[in-house]
């Protein structure tokens, strides 16, 4: 009898196990249903949960399709209409700096959904990061942070994207690890290549204004990232996402956050005052260039802090191919007034970066008074020749209408002469040859 009660318990815990099962296997498919699918996409099983919204990994109805303009995997991040005004407003920042793929979060439109009881949920259809958040690759080395080389390769990436985003007059304001994701790269020098993420809080800076640096109520962000004009000042333009870029970089390096705030049991109070009194301690067991890059990122007076572009240069980044095509390091474009373009235009060294939208008249970086031409060094001689031979006939026809007639030692001489007069001075490309490129100059500030 007693074995048969010690059977018969087992099976009733047997069963237990497989209901307990049947019940979560319940519970993620109503989670999954509670928004509803898309016209071309379902959703699937919740990647993350924040204030703003939830997360989905979502596929493909009919992946075969080759009238679909969607990939086959998305992440779809989804909250009710009535609440969704920040994931909106990431819809309309994204929209904006689209011209960057390769180091920012691609975004693939937008769609509304009917959830259960009827309500309205607004789905935004983005990149899928496969390689998951920085965070979690950080948490991944238990404590002793990432080989430097992979860390220089990832600074790159995200540096590369802030500076796009900083070039068309945007601030990100919660740059962290949780918000770079990681996507498989294409034969560069790491295995994924880091995209810059989640624009909820982003906003936009007016450059003609940046000198008023009007105050803010209230600060946006992660306090253990916040920048000790922000804390202070209220101040929030493009050197706090470089001060927030460092400590990244020194997390990535150490395998913890610039401030220990579970060691030292610190809470967001106590942060916010070491930052406005204090620098993040840098390793010593650092490399030379990799402690000079962290210095270069905290510095306290946000004025006196290097830029994205300064840092693109800096030899702790500089060389690193993030992508398969080259090192692609965009051109510099310098606007004067934000809101006074509709777009602008970006160049590239590689043809998988290059990006190129129509501008308008009114913000042409090229016109007629003022071009710029380039050529290689094997036209030299080709354009020579055709200088030589447009300047022979013109004088050959001022000379034919005054004279009638021209000798051949007069001619053999004038050849002499405009051989001479090539040579002396640089040859220009013709008028008709030449193409005109947006063009700026910039200067690098010293300290």
């Amino acid at each position: 009898m007693e074995e048969e009660r010690i059977t018969n318990k087992d099976i009733d815990d047997e069963v237990i196990v497989v209901v307990q099962e049947e019940n979560l296997e319940d519970k993620k498919k109503m989670m999954m249903n509670k928004y509803g699918d898309g016209v071309a996409w379902k959703r699937g099983a919740m990647l993350g949960k924040g204030s703003f919204g939830s997360v989905y990994l979502a596929t493909l109805k009919n992946p075969r399709s080759r009238y679909s303009c969607l990939p086959s995997v998305m992440a779809v991040k989804s909250a009710e209409v009535s609440v969704s005004g920040s994931i909106q407003k990431e819809r309309e920042v994204l929209s904006n700096v689209k011209g960057c793929p390769n180091n920012i979060i691609q975004c693939f439109g937008e769609e509304t959904t009917i959830g259960e009881n009827g309500v309205m949920v607004y789905n935004l259809l983005l990149e899928y990061g496969s390689g998951g958040t920085l965070a979690e690759k950080i948490k991944k080395s238990g404590g002793k942070g990432l080989p430097e080389f992979e860390v220089r390769c990832y600074t790159r990436s995200i540096l590369k994207g802030l500076n796009f985003i900083h070039q068309i007059g945007y601030v990100h304001c919660d740059l962290k690890p949780e918000n770079i994701l990681l996507v498989p790269g294409k034969g560069g020098c790491a295995e994924f290549r880091a995209k810059v993420s989640d624009f909820g809080l982003a906003k936009r800076v007016n450059v003609k204004q940046c000198k008023k640096r009007k105050l803010e109520p209230y600060w946006r962000g992660t306090p253990m990232y916040l920048s000790p004009e922000v804390v202070k000042d209220g101040v929030q333009e493009h050197p706090s996402d470089i001060w927030a870029l460092g400590c990244i970089v020194l997390e990535m390096l150490t395998g913890k956050p610039p401030w220990d705030a579970a060691k030292q049991e610190l809470n967001a109070e106590d942060i916010m005052r070491k930052i406005g009194n204090e620098l993040p301690q840098i390793p010593s067991g650092l490399s030379k260039e990799a402690k000079h890059f962290l210095k270069g990122c905290f510095v306290k007076k946000a004025m006196f802090r290097l830029t994205a572009e300064m840092l693109l240069n800096h030899s702790f980044v500089e060389g690193l191919q993030v992508d398969g095509g080259g090192d692609g390091v965009e051109e510099m474009v310098e606007v004067e007034d934000i809101n006074g373009i509709e777009s602008i235009l970006v160049v590239s060294d590689t043809d998988d970066e290059f990006s190129c939208a129509s501008l308008s008249d009114e913000g042409s970086f090229a016109s007629e008074d003022y071009s710029v031409s380039y050529w290689s060094e094997g036209d030299d001689e080709e354009i020579g020749e055709e200088i030589v031979s447009q300047f022979r006939e013109e004088q050959k026809l001022g000379l034919d209408e005054s004279k009638g007639i021209i000798s051949s030692n007069t001619e053999a001489d004038l050849d002499h002469a405009v051989v001479q007069a090539s040579l002396q001075v640089s040859s220009p490309i013709p008028p008709s040859t030449t193409q005109q490129y947006p063009v700026s100059f910039i200067i690098a500030a010293g300290i």
